[in-house]
């Protein structure tokens, strides 16, 4: 039997994600928080993008704080970081889970009294004070202690029993929204919190609450979705970089005439002859099917419309302006590139950034540019 053909030419689409890029945001990010610290949200796969890849990355930046969502999460990246690398996970502890988070080296953010209580039961059985991040709500409605959690903390002296904390923290709901008034108010409340915590380190700011005000970047900043290449302010121009390039394969042109129709439910008809590529992307790889008629693809630099409705493992585009040399089958046209970024895309979906590059499946071959230590 042959050679086997490379994996990358086997598939159907290619995922490329530039790690130096990500290096790259992470440093604007660091600078402009400067002089607190920065982490990375790593979450989610770093947004889908390969946490491993990603953490270890920055970790080779300098980046020495990482947050994950969940305990899972937490115990997979932890093989790609050093142990002087803090990970901390957003969730908290799970009911039952303590033993996994110091077995692991993972920081659990408490976000309610039976997880302080849980957290604080652990240290006490292992004889040792533990760390721990905790949250507070300062209007979001969503995690962490309320007001009157607070109170009955201040009111218990024994609440953090065991327990040292690393920050207290909280979220911002609206600072990808810069005029929008909860921002400040979120800010006030916190600002009245910690006036009464006063001895611990603070953390607020996400992505897009760094390029509100450095009011908002107390001791340390919490970058996600900004280090990804999504635009931390909406309407304003992106500093960050490009980090994602998601290119389909062609798999069949056809030329239909004027009257034809394109996909389920004849979405799209002709008004005159059209030149059709089958490309090999569709929903079941997070290409939303929200696109339907209204995405596009590049191809040397023009822009071509997606027509008819976005199919689980296909889209057609209509390429009559491209030389059909440019689109015969296993030519690639790009979906996001630096051209068309993610929220380009995410504005055709008719959602965010975060939902694209979260949804991007997992037939896609990966390909990454500047892996740690210069392997590739």
């Amino acid at each position: 039997m042959g050679a086997s053909m490379p994996l990358k030419e086997r598939s159907g689409a290619i995922l490329t994600v530039d790690l130096d890029a990500v290096r790259a945001n992470y440093r604007l990010l660091r600078d402009k928080a400067h002089p607190a610290a920065c982490s990375a949200v790593v979450k989610s796969d770093a947004y889908g993008l390969g946490a491993a890849q990603v953490g270890a990355a920055l970790y080779e930046e300098g980046c020495r704080h990482f947050f994950v969502a969940h305990l899972e999460e937490g115990i997979s990246l932890r093989p790609h970081v050093a142990p002087d690398a803090d990970i901390f996970v957003l969730h908290g502890p799970p009911v039952g889970t303590e033993g996994e988070f110091t077995a692991h080296g993972l920081t659990p953010v408490l976000n309610s009294e039976p997880q302080v209580a849980g957290w604080r039961a652990h240290a006490k059985a292992l004889g040792t004070t533990l760390n721990a991040v905790v949250q507070v709500d300062s209007g979001m409605s969503r995690m962490g202690l309320s007001p009157q959690e607070i109170d009955g903390w201040l009111a218990d002296e024994h609440f953090l029993d065991g327990i040292k904390v690393r920050y207290i923290m909280s979220h911002l709901a609206c600072a990808d929204e810069r005029s929008n008034p909860m921002n400040r108010e979120q800010l006030a409340r916190f600002v009245a919190i910690r006036a009464r915590l006063p001895q611990y380190r603070a953390s607020l700011a996400n992505s897009s609450g760094i390029f509100l005000s450095p009011d908002y970047h107390f001791d340390l900043v919490r970058p996600g979705a900004a280090l990804y290449g999504i635009a931390p302010q909406g309407g304003e121009p992106n500093p960050l970089r490009s980090v994602v390039r998601l290119q389909g394969k062609v798999m069949q042109t056809r030329t239909i005439a004027a009257g034809d129709h394109v996909g389920y439910s004849r979405r799209y008809t002709a008004s005159e002859p059209r030149q059709v590529a089958t490309v090999s992307v569709g929903y079941a790889d997070g290409w939303l099917r929200s696109m339907s008629n209204q995405g596009l693809a590049i191809v040397d630099g023009v822009k071509v419309p997606q027509i008819g409705a976005i199919s689980m493992d296909s889209i057609t585009l209509d390429v009559s302006a491209i030389a059909q040399e440019r689109v015969a089958p296993g030519s690639l046209v790009d979906l996001i590139c630096a051209e068309h970024p993610v929220d380009a895309v995410a504005a055709m979906a008719n959602t965010i950034g975060y939902e694209v590059l979260t949804n991007l499946g997992g037939r896609y071959y990966r390909e990454y540019q500047g892996l740690a230590g210069g392997a590739r």
